[in-house]
């Protein structure tokens, strides 16, 4: 049965704590807080550097058995590499310990850098390149490099499916040959509301929808108010519907100000998924 999966872009916010996490939580507790509020988070840090297995541990043990985390590709591979050459950083970016979530493992999200134009070549080398399932992960990530010894982690406890799905930020994208290349090698599109700054591409492309709201008005900073919130709803009920329903991930990433988690609340309410029935304590 399709799912719908409600969570924010990151959750280690100065500016939250006292607003949504209460007075006096401690920081260490504030991912725990969110998983008995929220569905999911997108790991950042992983795009920033190889974060380490002890931390996926960490982080895995804190929130319940059914969250999800999706986890954001790394930007050497991204922004330095450019999508080429990257049979070793991928490997090396899976052996960081990505696999320690276990079945809390969700979607890995790959990001473009704004100036990255659509190129169908190097575009589908990348994908080839990327593994399926866990256990191909589990594979390709014992080929790391020195960088990862004493370090890696490279077991998996099942050999599940794994998700990716691609964010792109250049006009040129704006092509049917793009989401046609997307379902041929069961990419997910990722529809990202960017308050006009950047194309979004509504196309459904794999058995996932992932969604990214940064911002109605203003990038990272504004808020949705209700008539936004039900349109959102609306679309994900419509995707998650029919003989054809898919699971949907929608992240908030308006964090700038503080209005991603109480977003994510508000159309998790409409979504009738709740609070797990939790105080905020």
């Amino acid at each position: 049965m399709a799912r719908a999966i409600v969570g924010i872009s990151g959750w280690r916010y100065p500016s939250w704590r006292g607003d949504f996490y209460p007075e006096g939580l401690p920081q260490r507790r504030e991912l725990e807080f969110v998983g008995r509020h929220l569905d999911s988070v997108e790991l950042n840090g992983s795009f920033y550097s190889l974060q380490r297995p002890e931390s996926y541990r960490r982080w895995r043990s804190e929130v319940p058995a059914d969250f999800v985390f999706a986890v954001k590709g790394g930007r050497f591979i991204t922004h330095m590499k450019r999508l080429r050459g990257i049979r070793t950083p991928l490997a090396n970016f899976f052996a960081s310990g990505v696999l320690a979530l276990g079945p809390t493992l969700g979607p890995v999200l790959w990001q473009l850098p704004e100036r990255f134009e659509f190129d169908a070549d190097v575009l589908a080398e990348f994908f080839d390149e990327l593994p399926r399932t866990t256990l191909q992960a589990r594979d390709l990530a014992r080929q790391h490099d020195d960088k990862l010894d004493g370090r890696a982690f490279v077991e998996t406890e099942t050999d599940a499916p794994l998700r990716h799905c691609l964010e792109v930020r250049h006009p040129s994208f704006q092509t049917d040959a793009f989401t046609a290349l997307l379902a041929a090698h069961d990419i997910g599109t990722v529809i990202a509301d960017t308050a006009g700054r950047w194309p979004m591409i509504r196309a459904v492309t794999s058995d996932f929808v992932y969604v990214r709201l940064h911002g109605a008005e203003e990038l990272y900073a504004s808020g949705y108010d209700d008539d936004a919130l039900d349109r959102w709803a609306d679309d994900a009920r419509g995707w998650l519907s029919g003989a054809d329903g898919r699971d949907v991930y929608v992240y908030f990433d308006n964090d700038a100000r503080g209005h991603a988690p109480f977003d994510a609340v508000r159309l998790r309410e409409r979504l009738a998924v709740g609070w797990n029935g939790c105080d905020s304590s």
